[in-house]
């Protein structure tokens, strides 16, 4: 007769698992996770699209004189607004020097032509 070991407590389980290699689920959890994607994903049509052809440097060249464009904008709108509609203007004409200031340093680690 068995007795139970007093340093593993009994199980109804007997503890060995049958291999996952021609589980269906296992399969299909792993294809979702692992495989790439059959088909590709369908083309997103836009607008506005980037040229791929460029540089990151010429991007963030135009980047930042988009921002300078947008900071004019706000700051001319900003003038002709009175208290607190003012005050947001120009808050968002500081956070876009702000960008401006961190595109510019991004700038600064290219090469000079």
């Amino acid at each position: 007769m068995d007795t139970p070991s007093k340093d593993q407590p009994s199980s109804p389980f007997d503890g060995t698992f049958p291999p996952l290699q021609d589980c269906p689920a296992a399969k299909r959890a792993l294809d979702y996770y692992l495989k790439p994607g059959v088909s590709q994903a369908p083309a997103e049509h836009r607008f506005f699209d980037v040229n791929h052809n460029i540089s990151a440097e010429e991007a963030l060249v135009h980047a930042c004189d988009l921002l300078r464009c947008a900071a004019a904008t706000a700051h001319e709108s900003a003038n002709q607004l009175n208290g607190s509609s003012r005050d947001l203007a120009f808050s968002v004409v500081h956070m876009i020097d702000l960008v401006k200031v961190m595109l510019d340093r991004s700038l600064d680690g290219y090469p000079a032509r």
